[in-house]
C-alpha cells in the first residue's frame, strides 16, 4: 500500500511538471532559451522515473547541445557536439579538487570498517545515561562523530540503524522518534566536514574547498545542537516516548582489580587508589597496576594542567618590541644633502635615458649624483648596474669616493640586504623580556576549571572510571585522526587532498589498530571506493555537458532575465532560491540539486551581492531535507533496509518531519546571524 502511495505521488508531481511546460511553453514561437527550459523540465522527469542521473544528464545535454549548434551552422553541429563532450570530460578529469573525493570516501570506509562505532556509542550510552533521551542524545552524538570522520550519508544511518535502532526500540523508545533520530543524524554527514556535497559544490560554484570546511564547522555544530535539544525537551515533557536507561542496562562489570579497591577502600577513585596504596590495606594489587589506574584517572586534570598552561603562556606573552633608536631610514642622509645641494644652486639635471626613479616604492629616494663631477653612489656589493649615458661608473673596489660626495653625502654601511632601512639590532629575545602582568579573565578561566575539576573527581567513581577508559579507547583515536584532517585543512597546512590521504592513511592505522585490517576489508573498501568515485566523477561529466548546452541554448540568459524582471531585493531572492531548493530536495538527491541547479543560480548571487560562500552554507544546510523528504528520501530507504519487518516507511517518514521543521529553523538562525558560518573563515583567511 506504501508503495502504491509513492508512487501516485511520483506520477502525480511527474504529471504536474509535464503539464506545466505544456500549458506556458510557447510551442508556436519555440526560441533556443525555450529549449532549455524543456530541457530541464525532461531532464527532473527522466530522474524521478528513475533513469541514472548522470547519463540522463549527458543524453539530454548531447542531443540538445546538438539542436544549439544546429541552429547556428548545421554542417559542423555533430562535430561541435563532440568536441564539446571530450572537452567538458577532459575539464572534469584535470579538476584537482576531485580527487580528494576517492580519498575521503576510502577514509570513511575504513573507519566504519574499524568497529570503533559500536563500542564509541555504548560508551556514550553509558555516560548521558542521566540525560533524558540517553540513548536518542548518544545516537546523534555518535553519528556527529561518525559523520565527520567519514562524511557517507549511508554508511552512517545504516550502521547506527544496526546498533542504535534496535537498543532504542527495546528500551522502549517510540518508534516514530528513534527513526527520526536516525535518519537526522546521519545525514549530518553531508554538512560537518570533510563533506564531500561542499567539495562538489567548490568544484561546481568556484569556492574554495578549504573556506567551505571552515564556514560549515559551526552551522554544523548548530544542527547537531538544536537536534540534541529537541530530543531532550521531548525526554523530558513525554517521557514515555524517550524513557531513561534501566538500571540494568547501565549495569557495568568492572575487573577484579578495582572491585577490590571499590569494595575494601571507597568507590570514588582518588580516595580508593590512595586508600590501596598504604601496606596494611594492598589488598594484594601490585603498585604497577595502582599507578596505571591512577595514571588514566589523572588524565583529565593533566589535560587540564596543559590547557591552562598553554593559555598562561599566551596571555601573558611579552610583546614583541624593536628598538628603534638610533636607526636612520635609508634617505634621510639623502635629503640633507639634497637641501645642501638647493642651497648651493646647483641642481642635479637628468641622465639621459634614464627613467625618473619612483620615489613611492618603500619610501626609498635613490641618492643624486652631482653632474660637475659624475659622481654616482656605488651599488650595494654583487649587484652590477649598467653605464648610463652622461654617467661615469662606480669606482673600483677599495678606490676611495671622491670628497664632493664624502660631503654632501653620509654613506652608510653597506650590507646585501635589500635598502630597505640600515641594519638594525637585533630585538631581545622574548624570553629576555619581562612578561605581561595575569590578565582577570585568565583567574577567572582558572577559577572555574579548577571549580569543574574538583567536582569531576568528587564523583569520578571507579564505573565512570571505565566509561571513561572505553571513552578513551574509541572517542580518542578519532579525535586524534579527525583534528589531523580538518586542522590540516582548515589552518592550512595542507590542500584538502594532502589531508584527505592523510585521513586515508589514518584509516589504515585505526584498521590494523584495531585488529580489523586484513585482505577482505582492504578489496571491500577499494571497490566500494571506486564505485563511488565513478558516480562522482561521472554525474561531473554529465552536469558539465548538460550546463554547456542549457548555456549554448540561453537557458541561464532567460531565467536570469526573468528573475531580474521581478526587482527582487536580497532577501527576496535568497528567500525564493532556498524554497526552491527545499522543494527540489523532494523528488531529487542533492548530487542533481549541485550539478544540475547551482549553475543556473550562482551566476545571479553577483547581481544581488551575495557571498557565494555564504550562499553555499545555506544550500548545504538546505540540502538536508534531500535526504528526509519523501517520497527520495534516501535516508529512510538506508534505515528501512536494516530495520525489523513492523517498522513502516510511513512510521519513519513521520519521524523525520520534525527535524525538517528543525531544519528550517536552523536557515533562519543562520541567514538571521550569517557569522556562524562566516566568522571562521574570516578569522582564519581574512574574508
Amino acid at each position: 500500500m506504501k508503495i502504491k502511495k509513492d508512487l501516485y505521488f511520483g506520477f502525480s508531481l511527474m504529471a504536474a511538471i509535464l503539464l506545466t511546460t505544456a500549458i506556458f511553453m510557447p510551442w508556436g514561437n519555440l526560441s533556443n532559451g525555450h529549449l532549455g527550459l524543456l530541457m530541464l523540465s525532461l531532464v527532473v522527469v527522466a530522474i524521478m522515473l528513475g533513469f541514472p542521473t548522470a547519463f540522463t544528464l549527458m543524453g539530454m545535454g548531447v542531443i540538445f547541445a546538438w539542436f544549439a549548434y544546429r541552429s547556428g551552422n548545421p554542417d559542423i553541429a555533430v562535430r561541435q557536439t563532440l568536441d564539446l563532450m571530450v572537452q567538458r570530460a577532459y575539464a572534469v578529469m584535470s579538476n584537482d579538487v576531485l580527487i580528494s573525493i576517492p580519498l575521503f570516501v576510502f577514509m570513511g570506509y575504513l573507519v566504519e570498517r574499524a568497529n570503533l562505532i559500536a563500542k564509541l556509542f555504548r560508551s556514550l550510552e553509558l555516560a548521558l545515561a542521566r540525560v533524558p533521551g540517553s540513548l536518542a542524545v548518544a545516537t546523534l552524538v555518535t553519528c556527529a562523530i561518525f559523520a565527520t570522520a567519514t562524511g557517507i550519508v549511508g554508511a552512517v544511518v545504516t550502521l547506527m540503524g544496526l546498533l542504535a535502532f534496535p537498543a532504542m526500540l527495546k528500551s522502549g523508545y517510540d518508534v516514530k522518534i528513534s527513526a527520526g533520530v536516525i535518519t537526522a543524524g546521519g545525514c549530518l554527514g553531508i554538512l560537518i566536514p570533510p563533506s564531500v556535497m561542499l567539495i562538489v559544490y567548490g568544484a561546481t560554484a568556484g569556492v574554495s574547498v578549504v573556506q567551505l570546511y571552515a564556514g560549515a564547522f559551526f552551522p554544523g555544530i548548530m544542527l547537531a545542537g538544536l537536534y540534541i535539544v529537541y530530543v531532550i525537551v521531548v525526554a523530558k515533557l513525554k517521557p514515555h516516548l524517550a524513557p531513561p536507561l534501566s538500571m540494568e542496562e547501565r549495569h557495568i562489570d568492572l575487573p577484579p582489580t578495582t572491585a577490590k579497591i571499590r569494595d575494601a577502600v571507597s568507590h570514588r577513585v582518588i580516595p580508593g587508589l590512595i586508600g590501596a596504596l598504604k601496606g596494611s590495606r594492598n589488598l594484594g594489587i601490585g603498585g604497577g597496576e595502582i599507578a596505571k589506574q591512577g595514571f588514566v584517572a589523572l588524565l583529565p586534570a593533566i589535560t587540564l594542567v596543559l590547557f591552562l598552561g598553554v593559555m598562561w603562556h599566551v596571555a601573558t606573552k611579552p610583546e614583541a618590541k624593536v628598538e628603534t633608536a638610533g636607526l636612520v631610514e635609508m634617505g634621510g642622509a639623502v635629503e640633507e644633502a639634497d637641501a645642501a645641494a638647493a642651497e648651493g644652486g646647483a641642481q642635479e639635471p637628468k641622465a639621459e635615458g634614464v627613467a625618473e626613479p619612483k620615489e613611492e616604492a618603500e619610501g626609498v629616494k635613490e641618492p643624486p649624483e652631482d653632474q660637475a663631477d659624475g659622481v654616482k653612489e656605488p651599488p650595494a656589493e654583487g649587484v652590477k648596474e649598467p653605464p648610463q649615458d652622461g654617467v661615469k661608473e662606480p669606482p673600483a673596489e677599495g678606490a676611495k669616493e671622491p670628497s664632493a660626495a664624502k660631503d654632501a653625502v653620509a654613506e652608510p654601511a653597506r650590507t646585501s640586504a635589500p635598502p630597505a632601512a640600515v641594519a638594525v639590532p637585533p630585538a631581545p629575545a622574548a624570553e629576555e623580556q619581562e612578561r605581561l602582568p595575569i590578565p582577570t579573565w585568565y583567574w577567572i578561566l582558572a577559577g572555574v576549571s579548577l571549580a569543574a575539576a574538583v567536582g569531576f573527581y568528587a564523583i569520578f567513581t571507579f564505573v565512570r572510571l571505565e566509561v571513561f577508559k572505553m571513552l578513551l579507547s574509541s572517542f580518542f583515536p578519532l579525535a586524534v585522526m579527525i583534528l589531523a584532517v580538518l586542522g590540516s585543512i582548515v589552518f592550512g597546512l595542507a590542500t584538502p587532498t594532502e589531508a584527505a590521504a592523510i585521513g586515508s592513511a589514518g584509516g589504515f592505522v585505526l584498521a590494523a589498530a584495531y585488529k580489523q585490517l586484513n585482505f577482505g576489508v582492504i578489496k571491500e573498501s577499494v571497490f566500494l571506493t571506486a564505485k563511488t568515485s565513478a558516480m562522482v566523477c561521472w554525474l561531473f561529466v554529465g552536469s558539465s555537458i548538460f550546463s554547456a548546452a542549457f548555456a549554448l541554448l540561453g537557458g541561464q540568459e532567460l531565467v536570469e532575465k526573468w528573475v531580474l524582471s521581478m526587482n527582487l531585493t536580497p532577501l527576496q531572492f535568497m528567500l525564493l532560491s532556498q524554497f526552491i531548493i527545499f522543494i527540489l530536495g523532494w523528488p531529487l538527491e542533492w548530487t542533481e540539486i549541485i550539478v544540475i541547479f547551482m549553475p543556473i543560480f550562482i551566476p545571479l548571487l553577483a547581481h544581488f551581492h551575495i557571498d557565494p560562500l555564504f550562499f553555499g552554507l545555506l544550500v548545504a544546510l538546505n540540502l538536508q531535507t534531500a535526504f528526509l523528504s519523501p517520497p527520495v528520501a534516501m535516508a529512510a530507504f538506508y534505515l528501512k533496509g536494516v530495520s525489523p519487518p513492523h517498522v513502516t516507511l510511513n512510521q519513519i517518514f513521520a519521524g523525520m518531519l520534525p527535524f525538517m521543521g528543525i531544519q528550517v529553523v536552523a536557515l533562519a538562525l543562520l541567514y538571521i546571524f550569517p557569522d556562524i558560518g562566516m566568522w571562521l573563515p574570516r578569522v582564519l583567511y581574512g574574508n
